[in-house]
């Protein structure tokens, strides 16, 4: 098969490189009188983890979001001069969050879970001049208190909160039983040093074992490691593999999908853009709805005073099934039942990003 894509598109904004193009501007108020606003202007720092297509259209909906706010209101929300990409390295991370501090902002929203235990371990140990701390407002992150970034998700505690695309991933398997009740080898991928993973593949295994269903586990840190590992998975016999919202396996699907198509194997991932980039299905949330809450979120905080320890993380309908119909058919595996076992079922064809 040969790879499609599409052009990227951020909702009126471009993300910027890691550490790069990226400075104050003034101070608040200086910053807002410059964009016409007489009300008070907002430093708000965006980070992303790594570059795929679930982070991207987060991003893009927080921004998009932000914008919005400032359209309807007053107040400046300024995220043009602190919007950075982490490249999934914790060096990089730690220097962004240090730059932030430095810069002052009034609020950080990191996206998914590695990033956000980076920023919030920051922010806790460089508290403001008035002994306050920078509120953090994460999205994206799977598992906020196994991550130990909550105390719990009602009232998270400390300077933190947002936003969690939890994925049932009982779920997912009995979607893939449905599409293939005959199953007796499960293969799962993941990066086994993803928080975002622990949860998920703890349930897998669970589920598997009162199946009586066999599981091979196969495990990667970057592309290289991740497309051996779907080698490794397909010699083993897989009939099915699964990987639940783990971001470097999302950044090395375009890579592997094919191998797995050439084996007949499905491919179920934890977010829709696994399924975007060439996964049979992916299983989860709506990344653009999650964004726009937490941007909500954030505005709230800034603009309302509301307080990140007193407000509860949020989660989204986490039942969107979404299928590459050319996959599907490169497989020849019928999906039809879907139909009437998850809230939502969406159709895609492979592509790099999002429209």
């Amino acid at each position: 098969m040969k790879k499609k894509s599409i052009t990227l598109l951020l909702a009126g904004a471009v993300l910027t490189a890691a550490l790069t193009g990226c400075g104050t501007s003034g101070s608040s108020e200086d910053s807002g009188a410059s964009n016409g606003k007489t009300g008070r202007a907002y430093k708000v720092g965006i980070v992303q983890y790594v570059d795929d297509a679930s982070l991207n259209q987060i991003v893009a909906a927080v921004q998009a979001e932000l914008d919005k706010k400032t359209e309807e209101t007053d107040i400046f929300f300024d995220y043009k001069n602190y919007t950075y990409n982490g490249q999934a390295d914790a060096t990089t991370m730690n220097q962004i969050a240090t730059d932030l501090i430095a810069s002052d902002v009034d609020l950080i929203i990191p996206v998914a879970t590695p990033v956000a235990m980076v920023m919030q371990n920051a922010t806790a140990e460089n508290p403001r001049k008035d002994g306050s701390l920078i509120p953090v407002v994460f999205s994206a992150v799977s598992d906020p208190v196994g991550a130990g970034l909550v105390a719990s998700m009602d009232a998270p505690g400390s300077n933190i909160t947002g936003t969690s695309d939890a994925l049932n991933t009982e779920a997912v398997f009995d979607l893939m039983l449905s599409a293939d009740p005959d199953i007796q080898t499960v293969g799962l991928l993941y990066d086994k040093s993803q928080d975002s993973s622990t949860a998920a593949i703890a349930a897998a295994k669970a589920y598997c074992e009162e199946k009586g269903i066999s599981v091979v586990e196969k495990t990667g840190t970057n592309n290289g490691e991740i497309s051996l590992a779907a080698d490794a998975l397909i010699a083993s016999g897989a009939e099915a593999v699964f990987t639940p919202t783990d971001n470097n396996v999302m950044t090395a699907e375009l890579a592997i999908y094919e191998k797995f198509i050439d084996a007949k194997v499905p491919h179920y991932g934890g977010a829709d853009s696994f399924a975007l980039n060439g996964a049979f299905m992916g299983y989860g949330v709506n990344y653009v709805e999650l964004g726009t809450a937490t941007a909500d979120m954030a505005v709230d905080i800034l603009a309302n005073g509301k307080d990140p320890a007193s407000m509860a993380v949020q989660t989204m309908d986490n039942g969107i099934a979404t299928v590459n119909t050319e996959t599907a058919e490169a497989i020849g595996l019928d999906y039809s039942m879907f139909a009437d076992k998850c809230s939502n079922l969406v159709e895609i064809q492979t592509a790099e990003e999002f429209n």
